[in-house]
């Protein structure tokens, strides 16, 4: 009687890997084979990747030593972004044996047992993107508090420093319907909180009938408004949207629901327009501080995070301190702060004007220090006030942490009874680990 396979995951990159992930997991899990921490021994391992993340090659190189130093017979897939993009680089790392790309990724299992009867090492099935005009659906569970629901996948933006189109293809989203189907399935498993994934969800409706790409029953507002009468979700969160999609209706509505959170992450990238021009963005800073200006009116509350890159080309000290300024006057709350790469097939990576590696740093921790200052000011605007917790695990022992709706970070004692449970508490001040205590 022979013992059943084992297969061990690890996601490099953002929420939308991670629903991916969750979903291939469980065709192994439907299939017969048990899913097992990556860093256990197991028959095979599957390293879901990223493009975006710096030093995508030396991560991988890493996750796929790991493996083979838990189980040397073990076989080694590695699929994402990262792997549609560059397939022979890939195939070229020591241990690995299938490379699949974006459009045979879900078809992962198809693969499998050839790959346990074969002796060749570092097969690519990569796969043409113009054949990848389907959506897959996605969503994690596994973590009872949060789930990544994938809504929308690929971009039609051609934002000149951005490999993403070229790795996940063209704009596409699933119908209303499956989403809020799979939403149903993710309340019935005891999941709290979903988190909205995708690529570009401000552009949700695009559907590909008969090669004709259309706009579906819906927009990104229909889908949220569909969503806020799933029973059993008591939190629906937007992961990120671009500024110009994110228009008056979308802000209003989040304002009035009970389930949609106030917290919006919207990208800026530089707060200069000149460098927003040049990275061909789709609108100007007056846009987005016109955004800030709507969503704090109506809701005061309400967690904006953003997203910046520094020392992309031609970003000179002076064009840095205007997005420097533009931000520390933005009623913000925190940022995520991303060093300038270049990447093969982008128009910024040919551009003039490059800043030195040393200087890109220097103003990430400008701004990184910036973002800590914002959020430690949000969190102190909130101190004396009431808001609800979601409670979770923490990996520090003996201690339970949890995000307000809007975004604060709590940490108290452990009450296992209240893991997964949303209590109203008085915030009441920041420990030394930059959290809010109860």
């Amino acid at each position: 009687m022979s013992t059943q396979r084992t297969v061990a995951f690890q996601t490099l990159g953002c929420k939308l890997n991670f629903s991916e992930t969750s979903s291939i997991k469980r065709q192994f899990e439907d299939h017969g084979y048990i899913a097992v921490p990556y860093s256990d021994p197991a028959d095979i391992y599957i390293l879901n990747t990223c493009s975006v993340t710096d030093f995508a090659d030396r991560k991988c190189r890493k996750a796929v030593r790991s493996a083979l130093k838990n189980n040397n017979d073990a076989r080694v897939v590695v699929i994402g972004c990262y792997a549609q993009l560059k397939p022979e680089e890939i195939a070229d790392i020591e241990g690995v044996d299938l490379v699949l790309g974006a459009t045979e990724k879900f078809n992962i299992l198809n693969y499998i047992d050839d790959l346990s009867s074969t002796t060749d090492r570092g097969m690519i099935k990569a796969g043409e993107l113009r054949e990848l005009n389907t959506f897959n659906n996605a969503y994690s569970i596994g973590d009872r508090t949060r789930s990544f629901l994938k809504v929308q996948d690929g971009c039609d933006y051609k934002c000149t420093f951005c490999t993403i189109p070229q790795a996940r293809g063209k704009s596409r989203s699933d119908s209303i319907q499956n989403i809020v189907k799979s939403a149903k399935v993710i309340a019935q498993a005891g999941v709290k909180e979903i988190v909205l994934t995708g690529v570009n969800i401000g552009d949700f409706g695009l559907i590909e009938k008969e090669d004709v790409r259309e706009r579906s029953e819906g927009t990104f507002l229909d889908l949220i408004k569909a969503l806020d009468k799933v029973d059993g979700i008591s939190r629906f969160r937007i992961s990120s949207i671009e500024p110009n999609l994110c228009d008056d209706k979308i802000i209003e509505f989040v304002a009035q629901s009970d389930k949609f959170v106030p917290h919006f992450h919207m990208p800026l990238q530089s707060g200069s327009d000149k460098i927003l021009k040049d990275m061909r963005r789709r609108y100007r800073s007056d846009l987005y501080v016109d955004r800030v200006k709507k969503i704090k009116t109506l809701m005061p509350h309400c967690c904006i995070g953003v997203d910046v890159i520094v020392g992309f080309p031609g970003e000179t000290e002076e064009e840095f301190m205007t997005t420097y300024n533009f931000l520390k006057d933005l009623d913000i709350s925190y940022l995520h702060v991303f060093t300038y790469s270049e990447r093969n097939n982008t128009l910024a990576a040919s551009a003039n004007g490059v800043v030195s590696m040393q200087e890109r740093r220097r103003r990430n921790q400008m701004l990184s220090i910036l973002s800590e200052k914002k959020k430690r000011q949000f969190y102190e605007q909130h101190l004396g006030t009431e808001r609800t917790v979601l409670f979770e695990k923490s990996k520090r022992p003996g201690k339970m942490t949890g995000f307000t709706d809007n975004y604060v970070k709590v940490e108290t004692d452990l009450k296992e009874e209240l893991i997964n449970f949303e209590c109203r508490e008085t915030l009441s001040k920041i420990n030394e680990q930059g959290l809010v205590t109860i």
